[in-house]
């Protein structure tokens, strides 16, 4: 299995969920938050499209990708979870210099925040993605789905039907 930016972003945020997700329980498509996500990030800059192109290489995709200057542009509805933006646009950065594409940046952006964040991958980012993957591969080949959390951000998560549901059962 390829490890994607997903998977990194969701090992940042919450291991059940990831365990789910590469598992093949995807509960995205039902969800109206992640609706919303995707007609910001289709709405937000209507001429992107014609200035950037797609890439897909080794399981990752980015959505905009300027060739020319060597960035990625990775938007987000909020910065609720902008410690887990950062890192997946640093596993880009990472999966490029992998395939020989040196010196690219990333920009996370926040159109509804009127807020950009330059992402850059330093050497220590490098030690820390290598670790990164070790243990996302160590958590989704768990035989067991892992605990869910306890923690207010699982409200609005597309995953908190399916981990909160409690279902009396009849002896």
């Amino acid at each position: 299995m390829h490890i994607t930016g997903t998977h990194f972003n969701y090992c940042l945020i919450c291991h059940r969920k990831l365990w789910l997700f590469a598992n093949g329980i995807n509960m995205e498509s039902n969800s109206d938050l992640v609706y919303e996500g995707k007609l910001i990030h289709e709405t937000s800059y209507p001429r992107r499209n014609e200035k950037y192109q797609e890439v897909a290489i080794d399981g990752i995709k980015i959505d905009y990708y300027d060739a020319k200057d060597k960035v990625v542009h990775e938007i987000k509805k909020s910065d609720k979870h902008e410690e887990a933006h950062h890192w997946q646009v640093k596993y880009y950065l990472y999966v490029l210099e992998q395939n020989g594409v040196e010196g690219a940046t990333g920009l996370l952006e926040y159109p509804r925040l009127h807020k950009t964040d330059e992402v850059l991958l330093t050497t220590p980012d490098r030690e820390a993605i290598n670790d990164m993957l070790i243990e996302i591969e160590q958590i989704i080949n768990q035989e067991k789905c892992p605990s869910r959390i306890q923690k207010s951000k699982c409200r609005n998560c597309s995953y908190f039907d399916f981990c909160y549901a409690e279902e009396e059962i009849e002896l």
